[in-house]
């Protein structure tokens, strides 16, 4: 990987490595936790595995989900999840250590806005699979309330969001097609405002530019 790439990710991950328990905590009885995977789970039904979860953190959205296999560059999030029970494999979206077609499905949730590279990670994302397994793709909309939000924090040097880079609903289409994706299914979620989050909500059908939280399935596009 080029020298720029390296440092990229490394910085990025930063923060995750040295923050793996407080980020982890964030998680404990929310209801955006709740909200999300309830979306997330309406497309994880049946599907083929083995499952690996790019970018898996501390594992808690991988282990309600029954997921295998976890990849992330923070070690501390790693041990964290490697206790509910993912088996850890340190590495990267951009370049996976996993032979090609040797996964069942593979779930990238939150991760795309952290990327430095998301056509080489979505690249790798078709490489990895079988020719019938699905990707499930999940992602904060850019010109959603709450990507809006992202931006701002972003602006402010966040700790945990200093580098993200929210993608609209459009520009994360033309990055699947441009990998050979062809999306199936999608629904979105979270339409409560950031900081007024009250209640669960059901996922609805589609993806929607003001939703706080998009989730899509793709499968291989066929040559």
């Amino acid at each position: 990987m080029e020298p720029d790439k390296q440092r990229s990710w490394r910085r990025n991950c930063q923060v995750f490595e040295e923050r793996a328990e407080e980020y982890d905590s964030w998680f404990e009885h929310s209801l955006l936790f709740d909200i999300e995977l309830a979306a997330i789970q309406k497309l994880a039904v049946s599907l083929p595995r083995p499952w690996v979860e790019i970018g898996v953190g501390p594992g808690r959205f991988a282990a309600r989900l029954g997921t295998e296999f976890g990849i992330d560059p923070a070690p501390a999030a790693l041990r964290i999840a490697a206790g509910r029970g993912i088996v850890p494999i340190a590495g990267i979206g951009e370049q996976l250590p996993l032979a090609g077609a040797s996964t069942g499905t593979v779930s990238m949730l939150f991760t795309l806005c952290f990327l430095s590279n998301p056509e080489t990670a979505l690249a790798e994302c078709f490489r990895i699979l079988r020719p019938e397994g699905i990707l499930l793709l999940g992602f904060i909309p850019a010109h959603s309330p709450w990507g809006w939000s992202l931006a701002a924090k972003k602006n402010r040097q966040h700790p945990y969001y200093r580098y993200v880079r929210c993608k609209t609903v459009a520009k994360t289409r033309q990055l699947l097609d441009q990998a050979g994706f062809v999306i199936h299914q999608g629904y979105s979620t979270l339409f409560q405002n950031p900081g007024a989050v009250n209640s669960l909500e059901k996922p609805r059908s589609g993806l929607d530019e003001k939703a706080g939280f998009c989730v899509l399935s793709a499968t291989r596009r066929k040559s």
